[in-house]
């Protein structure tokens, strides 16, 4: 195995600041913090270097994820605001609609559910951040989406409940 030296720290750095930023200002809404959290994750990758693995990105993801816990539990709860983002071509409204359905799950689907979509991981790296095998992160993921498919879709009406009519009323209905 080999010894990590600062050559070794300073290209990991260089090479992935970018994204811990970018997973930080995702879940915090603030750059500052976010910087913030990436130089907790820097420092604790300096202090266990023996421990990061060939593949950095998914371990400095699992510390990170770790220290945001831990900081969030000592402070204030994630702001229901998040940060904006480029609009895709679906428009504004699909964004908005994406993430309500997302704020519907459990933290643990949510959490899932960013990696694979926002931090673009592979479901193995995923597995690596949330310290499970690929097999369960995998059943995981298939569960998370399908959550988030129903979250998505339009309720169909029970039988027998009445469903609100476009139309306006008459006078008499309205009396």
């Amino acid at each position: 195995m080999r010894e990590p030296t600062e050559a070794w720290f300073r290209a990991t750095y260089a090479e992935h600041y970018p994204a811990v930023v970018r997973y930080g200002l995702r879940r915090l809404g603030s750059m500052t913090a976010a910087e913030e959290l990436a130089q907790e994750v820097f420092l604790t990758a300096w202090r266990r270097r023996a421990d990061v693995p060939g593949q950095a990105l998914p371990w400095l993801y699992g510390v990170a994820r770790r220290v945001l816990a831990n900081s969030l539990r000592r402070t204030e709860p994630v702001p229901a605001e998040l940060p904006e983002f480029a609009v895709p071509a679906g428009g504004l409204d699909e964004v908005l609609d994406v993430r309500a359905a997302l704020a519907t799950l459990s933290e643990p689907d949510q959490e899932l559910l960013r990696l694979i979509g926002w931090e673009e991981l592979s479901v193995s790296e995923a597995a690596r951040v949330l310290g499970c095998n690929r097999a369960v992160c995998a059943v995981r993921l298939h569960r998370a989406r399908k959550r988030l498919q129903a979250a998505l879709s339009p309720r169909p009406p029970i039988r027998g409940e009445r469903t609100m009519s476009t139309r306006p009323l008459s006078t008499e209905e309205a009396a």
